[in-house]
């Protein structure tokens, strides 16, 4: 797996039977994606925020003071090819819940 964790640009739509990311912007390429092959949501890092390890007495000089402890992202596993020629591969797509930005997280080798 290569992470990458870059911004995208995503237009949601129809997959198949499904709803999700249908096609992503990428390093000045546009994917189509082909197949959703799962979702999952995962939360922000609480045990690690400046609140947490302030609490602990462990406090690092220079944390973030505006740590979000209910982050949450929903993350995609879809399969996708840039252009129509393109060979798919499978990607990892994440959705800040907070901001609605999209960021590339890895490609699944």
């Amino acid at each position: 797996m290569r992470r990458y964790d870059e911004t995208i640009e995503v237009r949601q739509g129809l997959v198949g039977d499904d709803e999700g990311p249908a096609v992503f912007l990428w390093r000045h390429k546009v994917w189509k994606v082909t197949e959703l092959q799962t979702r999952w949501v995962e939360t922000a890092a609480w045990w690690n925020s400046a609140q947490v390890r302030a609490a602990r007495g462990d406090d690092t000089p220079g944390a973030e003071a505006d740590d979000d402890l209910l982050g949450e992202q929903e993350v995609w596993r879809v399969v996708a090819a840039d252009g129509r020629l393109g060979v798919p591969g499978v990607y990892e797509l994440a959705r800040s819940w907070g901001s609605g930005s999209w960021r590339l997280r890895a490609a699944v080798d």
